[in-house]
């Protein structure tokens, strides 16, 4: 397993929900913020459909405050809410172009996706959020570099980011995250209240069985913890 290349400087992560980033990808965002990056957030929801028996004008709130308060936890300080529907995000066109428009915002050099496959693993269905965010956020990372495709966003001028990286279940690189285990558990016990509903187990039982998952060791790769990614080259 190779290296993933960190010979950049912006990086954009893209995902459907609060928390989302944080069950996979917040280790790799302390190192690289650490290391000077400017690493910025794009959220396509507030997840106010995640929290049984708290009705979504109030979970909004609550998520988008804790995802702030968990991306601070790792270094992160730009967090962009998009307000699509949670649980009712479609695949298609118009996703694509507002996320083609807040890449050219942005202007990442990488871009950091969260597993769009239709599994989890095998028998273990993957949220439709993740699998119409993912695939349109891939899709866009074309689209903001061509300038003919959504003519409405023209004011934004086209940029073409070098990577897409995925956390999922296929992994072709990796970045040893070995010294940020503690600013990982950090950012995703953040998200307290969320944490609290889905399990009777303390938060903090939840928070470092859920980082030693993300950050186990990966084949071929020499790092006792890292976070792994399958990479796709868009341009130089």
């Amino acid at each position: 397993m190779e290296r993933l290349p960190e010979d950049w400087q912006r990086g954009l992560v893209i995902v459907a929900h609060p928390d989302d980033i944080e069950y996979g990808a917040a280790a790799a965002v302390a190192r690289w913020t650490k290391q000077g990056k400017d690493i910025r957030y794009l959220l396509v929801t507030r997840g106010e459909a995640g929290i049984a028996g708290v009705p979504p004008a109030q979970a909004a709130p609550l998520r988008e405050a804790e995802e702030i308060a968990g991306a601070r936890e790792v270094g992160v300080h730009t967090v962009e809410f998009l307000d699509y529907p949670d649980g009712r995000i479609e695949e298609g066109l118009p996703l694509r172009r507002d996320l083609a428009a807040a890449i050219r915002r942005h202007r990442p050099e990488m871009v950091v996706l969260f597993n769009f496959g239709d599994t989890w693993a095998p028998g273990f269905v993957n949220s439709a959020d993740h699998r119409a965010v993912g695939r349109s956020a891939m899709d866009a990372v074309s689209d903001a570099g061509n300038e003919w495709i959504f003519p409405e966003i023209a004011d934004l001028a086209p940029w073409s980011a070098r990577w897409a990286a995925v956390v999922g279940p296929v992994a072709t690189h990796a970045v040893d995250v070995s010294d940020q285990l503690d600013r990982a558990r950090a950012s995703l016990a953040a998200h307290r209240r969320y944490l609290q509903v889905l399990s009777t187990v303390p938060v903090e039982e939840q928070v470092d069985e859920i980082v030693a998952m993300a950050t186990g060791p990966k084949d071929g790769f020499p790092a006792a913890h890292a976070v792994g990614f399958e990479l796709f080259t868009f341009a130089g």
